[in-house]
């Protein structure tokens, strides 16, 4: 019985579809349990102080586990690791794992001594408008946290063997553990510890995330013994690390300067009211599930094959292969982002609307999500493209570009702070679009908006830079995107008017009536994004529908990439 488990969770998947299917799936049942852990924070606190130091509790570590995660993440070392074994030199590959996991305990070891030590100082940065009570509860979970990081680096370190053998259900299953954890911390350390214990279920939740990638570890040749090799040996793996370092530094300064952005937004949003960075933090939240769901599983399944391609020197298969993951994320992408922004308001009391989480809360909060949402898309892009340039061994062009835009960002909204307060059309302009006039504290809508505007002109320059450096992407996906673009906008035409038309037959007052409203105004907006699809003759449609046929209609047959996969 246990081999049988091991082996279904160690199965090995080829083809794209397939393998962002099952990322899509677990990323959409670890957003379901990171949705009922948000449920459970608003009906316990609401929009509050006691959340707006938890969530500032995580800007430090989660800035070292950026920092130092990203080097042995498997972006950067996967392709070594391919090299060698594909040169059938597992010695080798295992000499770089080995040289890798001690590197990485040592440093960040160091780092976390040095960063508790400076804990004090560093706040005053990160949450420079809290007072002195809420800093010293914040300074006791930043330095607990810490051990965050160690856990999260190690997990990523060991998912390089598990996404060098493609088992992609390890990999999937650790963010779904993660966040059981944390919800375990809420349910049954925080009445006991308080704050504390939150956190304490986020450190079970690290662990668990790093548990779960040991099968495929301990069933690998890898091992964590150091052994000894010869000269030439030595020259080789030093090589390694020369050029890991090259990579990998210019990567993990582009994904610090992200983190560093949200954590100079949220340093502003602690100037403003009570519960401003609780309302940034569920708005951000909730437009992840769309990215991690599509976004990320797209991109993460990609990477593999665009390795290999480029590698092999296919270049018109690696560019067209970029198309195929793109035309796949823009397809998912637009509808779902029409239908969150018109049932924006239902989803977000569905999700949230519980216990202290009242319906200004939820108002806020719709409306953050909604300026999010518009930038879900491109953020999904971005990550593709930024991983096309790490399948190729470049990454100091992603870090320039997105570092640039991250700056601008920031920059943007201190000019949006500033227009909110002197500039009466500006103010009303953002207060009436989503429907908050006549709401308090409205300021915290200028950092999604900034977040929001910087990532679409990121975007573009990104977009602009991968063909110029690559070659044309087919036609096929201009054509694609605006057949997307249509059926999106008809299901969101039709989701709006169903609401309004539902809107007498359902209590509002109530969860189940909000619930069914939604419900069944997505429900026509699905369809009708299906109609419309369906009368284009839609290319997406009819590959995701051969891909399904492999997947779950001839499970006696291998499951193999499709051919423009190969």
């Amino acid at each position: 019985m246990v081999n049988r488990f091991l082996n279904f969770i160690g199965r090995e998947y080829n083809g794209l579809h397939e393998a962002a299917f099952l990322l899509g799936f677990s990323a959409f049942g670890s957003q379901i349990l990171a949705l009922i852990r948000d449920r459970l924070l608003a009906s316990s606190f609401g929009a509050g102080a006691e959340l707006d130091i938890y969530y500032a509790a995580f800007r430090l570590p989660d800035l070292l586990f950026v920092f130092f995660g990203s080097l042995v993440s498997v972006t950067v070392v996967l392709p070594f690791l391919y090299r060698h074994l594909t040169a059938g030199d597992q010695a080798a590959a295992n000499r770089l794992f080995t040289d890798l996991a001690r590197w990485f305990l040592i440093s960040i070891l160091l780092a976390i001594a040095v960063v508790y030590f400076l804990m004090p100082r560093l706040l005053n940065l990160t949450a420079p408008g809290f007072d002195p009570t809420a800093r010293a509860e914040l300074l006791i979970l930043s330095r607990l946290l810490l051990l965050s990081p160690l856990l999260l680096g190690l997990s990523n370190l060991l998912a390089n063997i598990t996404q060098s053998s493609r088992k992609f259900f390890l990999y999937a299953l650790s963010p779904i553990l993660y966040n059981l954890g944390i919800i375990i911390g809420l349910l049954f350390f925080y009445p006991r510890l308080g704050l504390v214990g939150l956190v304490w279920g986020v450190i079970l939740g690290a662990f668990l995330h790093l548990a779960i990638q040991w099968p495929a570890f301990s069933r690998s040749l890898f091992s964590f013994r150091a052994t000894k090799f010869s000269r030439a040996d030595e020259t080789k793996t030093t090589s390694d690390w020369r050029k890991i370092f090259i990579l990998a530094w210019p990567r993990t300064l582009a994904l610090s300067a992200h983190q560093l952005t949200i954590t100079a937004l949220l340093a502003l949003a602690s100037y403003f009211a009570a519960g401003s960075i609780a309302v940034f933090n569920f708005a951000y939240n909730l437009q992840s599930v769309l990215l991690s769901v599509i976004g990320v599983s797209y991109s993460v399944a990609a990477f593999p094959t665009l390795v290999r391609l480029f590698t092999s020197g296919n270049r018109p298969q690696f560019v067209r292969q970029v198309a195929v993951a793109a035309r796949h994320i823009i397809f998912w992408s637009l509808p779902a982002i029409v239908l969150f922004i018109v049932l924006r308001a239902q989803i977000v009391r569905v999700i949230l609307g519980a216990g202290r989480f009242n319906w200004s809360d939820t108002r806020l909060t719709a409306a953050a999500v909604a300026i999010f949402l518009i930038s879900v898309a491109a953020q999904s892009l971005i990550l593709l493209l930024v991983r096309g340039y790490y399948a190729c061994g470049q990454t100091r062009k992603p870090l320039i570009i997105n570092s640039l835009f991250s700056v601008l960002t920031v920059g943007l909204a201190f000019i949006f702070l500033w227009l909110i307060g002197h500039s009466t059309l500006f103010n009303a302009w953002l207060k009436n679009i989503w429907r908050v006039a006549d709401l308090p504290a409205t300021e915290i809508l200028i950092l999604p908006l900034a977040f929001s505007a910087g990532v679409l002109l990121n975007l573009i320059v990104l977009w602009h830079s991968f063909r110029r450096d690559f070659g044309s992407f087919p036609p096929l996906l201009s054509k694609s995107f605006w057949q997307t673009v249509a059926a999106a906008l008809a299901a969101g035409a039709a989701a709006y008017l169903l609401l309004q038309w539902l809107a007498p037959i359902f209590n509002q007052a109530t969860f189940w009536g909000i619930f069914n409203q939604g419900l069944l105004a997505g429900l026509g907006g699905i369809l009708i994004d299906l109609v419309v699809l369906q009368w284009f003759n839609n290319e997406e449609m009819l590959e995701i529908s051969r891909s399904l046929k492999r997947q779950f209609w001839r499970r006696a047959r291998p499951i193999l990439p499709a051919p423009d996969e190969l």
